[in-house]
């Protein structure tokens, strides 16, 4: 296939415009604010607190474990595409399926919500591992930050209308605010299907090396997973940045999927939350593509560093904030560095890999990805926790428990200043 072709890029980025409506509108927003106040009405703040955390840390483990080997899986089998398909279905499907889960009914809320969870992260691993595909070196960076700047667009769009649903809920013809938030729902799987259709009609993968049968590919692909593990020696510095961004994303997505949790915890009205992710919604579009630009510019690591930077200080002010005009804030200074961190990761992982294991790898990267999620919301919680079996209010647990994340980007940003990018590159060569 072409690489740098215009309509492939756009219909590869195309497909963060879809799925991203679910991290918006149900990761991010109304599924933490639904769960406190309809599924889990009545329980005390941290507890709930804990129980979300728990729910994003489940959905996290299992597509960790799986993520390596349908990663080499798909690339013995050319089957990026079939597995993308396979995990955007089951995303589609579960998101939908919160529609129907009744008030008061917790326990099925999370079942239902881990299993679209799966389904959005498992499918961001054969999607991220088509960018090798897609784009040269040059403009990975370019195109990866076209992918999540049109993420932010088109999440920020859906949420806006399904905002408004829920402010305006008569004009709709709902009978309240409630009923607007379950069909929202319902949108983002209606969003996430028909945007996710140029994917898989102009973006094609390279063809497998050799045919055979299912059971020979997964096999090929199981023998290829071992062979790279032997050769992890080899992959230093590959490895070293895996590490270093094990850390740093791990704040990054505790900060996405628990900072509404974190806002109505410390007193804030959700009204004034959910104008705050809008803001950070549609921030984050031009500013993911300035980051592409600046990657180019300075180098993609040093524009990592400063998007690092920028988080560190927004961990340690977000425990000090009273009102709403400082969540605003910090929703334009998130909204200003979120694209463009989660982008040139992306973007310097697939220079240092080889294009024809890109699945493999990436199944690695996303596998980090989400055993950071299952360490940051449940280290969150249980702090949390922790500080409020000292004696201490709900509010004081929670501030503390924000501040504790700033380690986690300096431990990443103090690890990335050893990652050599010409030797990862040249390493990757020999393999």
């Amino acid at each position: 296939m072409e690489i740098d072709n215009r309509k492939t890029i756009i219909s590869w980025a195309l497909y963060d415009w879809a799925n991203s409506a679910f991290a918006t509108t149900v990761m991010a927003a109304f599924f933490p604010i639904f769960f406190k106040k309809f599924w889990s009405a009545g329980v005390d703040p941290v507890e709930s607190t804990a129980k979300l955390g728990l729910a994003n840390s489940i959905a996290g483990m299992v597509v960790a474990l799986c993520a390596p080997v349908l990663g080499a899986i798909a690339d013995k089998g050319s089957a990026k595409k079939k597995f993308l398909l396979f995990f955007a279905f089951i995303g589609i499907v579960m998101t939908a399926s919160l529609y129907m889960v009744a008030q008061g009914d917790w326990v099925l809320a999370i079942a239902v919500y881990v299993l679209a969870t799966i389904g959005f992260s498992g499918g961001n691993i054969f999607y991220d591992s088509l960018l090798t595909a897609v784009a040269s070196e040059k403009r990975m960076d370019f195109v990866s930050a076209l992918g999540f700047s049109l993420g932010y667009l088109g999440g920020g769009i859906l949420f806006a209308f399904n905002v408004w649903m829920t402010l305006k809920p008569a004009m709709f013809g709902f009978a309240d605010a409630g009923a607007a938030v379950r069909f929202s729902f319902l949108s983002v799987a209606i969003w996430w299907a028909l945007f996710s259709i140029p994917v898989f009609l102009f973006v094609r993968e390279p063809a497998p090396q050799k045919s055979g049968t299912t059971g020979a590919v997964i096999l090929a692909g199981l023998r290829q997973l071992r062979r790279t593990f032997e050769e992890i020696r080899h992959l230093r510095v590959i490895f070293l940045f895996l590490i270093a961004y094990w850390l740093y994303i791990d704040g990054v997505d505790t900060i996405i999927r628990m900072a509404l949790d974190y806002g109505m915890s410390i007193g804030f009205n959700s009204d004034d939350l959910i104008l705050a992710l809008l803001i950070t919604q549609f921030v984050g579009f031009p500013s993911a593509i300035a980051f592409g630009y600046l990657g180019g510019r300075i180098g993609t690591k040093r524009s990592i560093y400063i998007a690092i930077g920028v988080y560190l200080c927004v961990t340690i002010y977000a425990s000090f904030i009273t009102r709403a005009y400082e969540f605003y804030l910090l929703a334009i200074v998130i909204g200003l560095v979120q694209g463009g961190i989660q982008a040139l990761s992306r973007s310097l992982f697939a220079k240092m890999i080889p294009p024809d294991k890109s699945g493999e790898f990436f199944g690695f990267y996303n596998l980090i990805g989400k055993f950071s999620v299952v360490a940051g919301p449940v280290f969150l919680g249980v702090t949390a926790l922790l500080v409020r079996s000292m004696g201490y209010s709900s509010d004081i647990a929670s501030r503390v428990s924000i501040t504790s994340i700033a380690v986690l980007f300096v431990a990443g940003a103090i690890l990335l200043s050893f990652v050599d990018e010409e030797a990862g590159k040249k390493a990757a060569r020999h393999l």
